[in-house]
C-alpha cells in the first residue's frame, strides 16, 4: 500500500502541486506571486514553471503600446512598388507578414504574407501582379487593448499580426502573436538570434547586434571602450542605467562615442541591443521610438 501511495505521489502533475500550494488562499496578485515563489523554492515549480506563470499573470497587466513594434521601426511594403521590389524588403528582413501602406504609413490597406508573395513568383514569374489580389485584410487595435485580450483575438480571427492605432486614428505600430507570447514564454528565435556562446555579432553595414547580457570585460575587448565593471557586471546594465528605466523596443541612447538602440526588450530586462559608432560631438542623444 505504500508503495502505491509513493508511485501516486511521484505521479502528481506540477499542477496538482501548485493547488495544493496554494491553498493558503492569497488575498490578491502579490500574495499568489509569493506563494507561487515560495513554491518554487521548496522544489514544487522549476524556474522556468515560475517564469511562464508569472508571465501569464503579467499579462493581464500589459497593453498592446508596451511591446509594440514602433512605426518607425516598422518593415512596410508600398501597394505601387513593383514584384521585384518587393522582395529586398522581405529578404533582408527575414519577417512572414509586412504592412501594406498607400500615400503613408498612415493609410495602412491590408497585410501581404511573404509565402503568397513567393507563390505569386513560382506560378506567375513576369506576368501580371495585382498587390490587391494578394494582400489580406489588416486587424486595427488600439494601443490600450490588453495583452491577455489581444492574444484571444489573435487565436479567434487566426491574424499573427495587428496594426496599433492611436487615439486619433494614426498608425503607432503593429505587434504580433509572437510578440505577446514571449510575454508569456520568453524569448523565441527570430532574425536576431545567434549562438548561445556568442555575444556580440557584427553586420555588414558597421553595426553590431550584442546581447544585454554580454560581460563589460567582453564589450570593452571587442569595441576598445572602457566602461566600468565596479558597478554593472553586463552591458545591459550600463545601458539601463543611463535609460533610467527599463526601455522599450526602438528607443536609443548615445554613451560617449556609440549609439545602444533596444532591439529586443521585455517589461523586465534587456536582451539585445545594435551598437553603432558615431562621431564625438553626438554625445548624450537620447530618442524614443517614434
Amino acid at each position: 500500500m505504500s508503495e502505491d501511495r509513493s508511485s501516486n505521489g511521484s505521479q502528481r502533475t506540477w499542477l496538482e502541486r501548485i493547488g495544493q500550494a496554494l491553498s493558503g488562499e492569497p488575498k490578491d496578485r502579490e500574495d499568489l506571486v509569493e506563494v507561487l515563489r515560495d513554491a518554487q523554492r521548496r522544489g514544487l515549480l522549476d524556474v522556468d514553471q515560475l517564469a511562464m506563470i508569472e508571465g501569464a499573470l503579467h499579462v493581464s497587466e500589459m497593453q498592446v503600446r508596451d511591446i509594440m513594434i514602433p512605426r518607425s521601426q516598422m518593415v512596410v511594403l508600398r501597394r505601387d512598388a513593383e514584384p521585384a521590389e518587393l522582395l529586398a524588403p522581405v529578404i533582408e528582413s527575414g519577417h512572414s507578414r509586412f504592412p501594406v501602406i498607400g500615400e503613408s504609413r498612415d493609410d495602412v490597406i491590408g497585410i501581404l504574407i511573404a509565402k503568397d508573395l513567393l507563390r505569386y513568383f513560382a506560378e506567375n514569374g513576369g506576368g501580371r501582379f495585382n498587390m490587391r489580389e494578394l494582400m489580406r485584410p489588416a486587424l486595427f487595435v488600439p494601443e490600450s487593448k490588453r495583452l491577455d485580450v489581444m492574444l484571444k483575438e489573435f487565436r479567434s480571427s487566426r491574424n499573427h499580426l495587428a496594426v496599433v492605432v492611436d487615439e486619433y486614428g494614426g498608425v503607432a505600430g503593429m505587434v504580433t502573436i509572437e510578440d505577446v507570447l514571449e510575454q508569456i514564454v520568453g524569448e523565441i528565435d527570430d532574425e536576431h538570434d545567434f549562438d548561445d556562446d556568442t555575444y556580440i555579432l557584427s553586420q555588414r553595414e558597421g553595426s553590431s547586434i550584442v546581447k544585454a547580457l554580454t560581460p563589460i570585460e567582453d564589450f570593452n575587448a571587442h569595441f576598445e571602450t572602457g566602461f566600468s565593471d565596479e558597478e554593472f557586471d553586463t552591458i545591459g546594465g550600463v545601458v539601463a542605467h543611463h535609460f533610467g528605466h527599463v526601455p522599450r523596443r526602438g528607443e536609443s541612447v548615445v554613451i560617449g562615442r556609440q549609439r545602444f538602440e533596444v532591439i529586443r526588450a521585455d517589461s523586465r530586462r534587456i536582451h539585445l541591443l545594435m551598437v553603432s559608432e558615431l562621431p564625438a560631438d553626438a554625445e548624450g542623444v537620447y530618442s524614443k521610438p517614434q
